[in-house]
């Protein structure tokens, strides 16, 4: 057969022969034509096979959806009266000169876009996966991670990866999946890239990651999972804090933009509407003050909590929303207590800390801030946690040659995309969700 033809490419070729290798997406039998909807990496296209072509109607009898063929075919205008105007390729249509099964479909457990529970989907993903729903919900987070890299490339950040068998936990939380190691050592599953960004602002200045971290945390919620995509920064020379707060509203300006140009589809299939992004800095308040903002709007006794619950956030974003028409607000300096050793204490604000979160439609996208940079008073953090400093050696090192004041942020992938789209639950946005009743398979069977 001729050379292959991607689906998006097919104009080019009208009234000539060409080869199109994909899935028989939706196949549709009217009288002795056979209609399918063929799809490839690059879109889709109707196709027919013709009564006057026997060999390749009689293989067409034989297809069943998700079959992967290779198909020589006349790339046909539509009538006037046929087109789609809907359709990208609703002006075309394949007439099947030959047909090659290169697999066949087997029996389907359900319609492919057929509306089912969430768990049943997660019981089928594989399958699943293939779906018009699916395929844009991952669609779209592949454009964010392209946007987040482009973005912070051109700001001059370089990429590394991180460790995920770590020596001890960065976070100091204790919710983490401990391991067997070698020299009968225990190794942990990471929470966080956090002490290798570090270590590496004193190599590169600026420097980013994209990868799986994990928590064990046993929660069964539609906001929870335990393992994730953190996507991290951490940035040296900075002023404080609000340096970090303005790099991420930079880049949530340049992710809708990249998401308006390139899932325009994507987005209508989910009514998603684009963030409102308020002219100027996001929306900002202390800790302090949104809970007395809380109090005082809803009578809820809350001024003394150490952080936000999950209706607060619902709450504050609602307000902020209705106020400052922004989908976004950040609330700072939470306290001490509540926030990891090497965050840095204000020192006008004793008690609480040069951090954030970004609230977006309800949740916590983004935890991050500054982090402490000398060495003394990482030791003296270290302790007032109960963690033993010999055990962070290997990360210490880097502060006794020298660190700039630096800080970042990490970022949930999954909550992201979960927010911008409108999503019920965040495993909707997760590939292949881990989660306390799920490892692929239900942890019960």
């Amino acid at each position: 057969m001729n050379e292959r033809t991607l689906i998006a490419d097919l104009h080019g070729g009208i009234d000539g022969e060409i080869t199109v290798k994909g899935f028989i997406d939706v196949r549709r039998d009217h009288g002795k034509l056979i209609f399918f909807d063929i799809r490839d990496r690059s879109g889709f296209v109707q196709a027919v096979a013709l009564p006057n072509n026997a060999e390749a109607l009689t293989v067409a009898q034989s297809l069943k959806p998700e079959s992967s063929v290779s198909v020589k075919a006349k790339v046909n205008k539509r009538p006037e009266r046929m087109v789609n105007a809907e359709q990208p390729n609703g002006d075309i249509e394949l007439e099947l000169l030959d047909i090659e099964v290169l697999s066949l479909g087997g029996e389907l457990p359900f319609e492919k876009d057929a509306d089912i529970n969430l768990d049943t989907s997660l019981d089928n993903r594989p399958f699943t996966l293939r779906n018009t729903r699916n395929r844009a919900i991952f669609k779209v987070q592949h454009e964010i991670l392209q946007a987040y890299r482009s973005f912070l490339v051109d700001k001059g950040f370089t990429e590394f990866e991180a460790p995920k068998i770590v020596g001890d936990d960065a976070e100091g939380g204790g919710n983490i999946f401990r391991i067997e190691y070698f020299k009968d050592r225990w190794a942990y599953l990471a929470t966080s890239p956090q002490l290798y960004k570090q270590i590496l602002v004193g190599v590169f200045e600026r420097v980013f990651s994209i990868g799986n971290v994990f928590r064990a945390e046993l929660h069964s919620t539609s906001r929870h999972i335990n393992e994730y995509t953190s996507l991290d920064v951490e940035m040296g020379f900075i002023t404080d804090h609000t340096d970090i707060m303005r790099l991420e509203e930079e880049f949530m300006h340049h992710l809708y933009t990249a998401l308006e140009k390139n899932c325009k589809a994507e987005l209508t299939i989910f009514k998603a509407e684009l963030p409102m992004l308020p002219e100027g800095n996001f929306p900002s308040m202390k800790l302090k003050e949104a809970l007395a903002l809380i109090a005082k709007e809803t009578g809820e006794d809350c001024v003394n909590e150490p952080d936000l619950a999950p209706e607060h956030e619902r709450w504050l974003s609602k307000y902020a929303k209705e106020h400052f028409k922004s989908d976004y607000l950040f609330v700072t300096h939470y306290p001490v207590t509540k926030r990891p050793f090497y965050t840095y204490e204000d020192e006008n604000d004793k008690g609480y800390t040069k951090s954030f979160d970004l609230l977006f439609r309800g949740v916590e996208v983004t935890t991050g801030g500054q982090r402490i940079h000398t060495y003394d008073e990482l030791i003296e953090k270290m302790k007032a946690k109960n963690l033993v400093p010999e055990n962070f050696s290997f990360y210490l090192q880097t502060f006794k040659s020298g660190m700039p004041p630096h800080g970042g942020w990490g970022m949930g992938l999954e909550r992201l995309t979960q927010k911008i789209l409108g999503l019920e639950n965040v495993k909707e946005a997760t590939l292949f969700p881990r989660e306390i009743n799920r490892i692929d398979t239900l942890l019960s069977e």
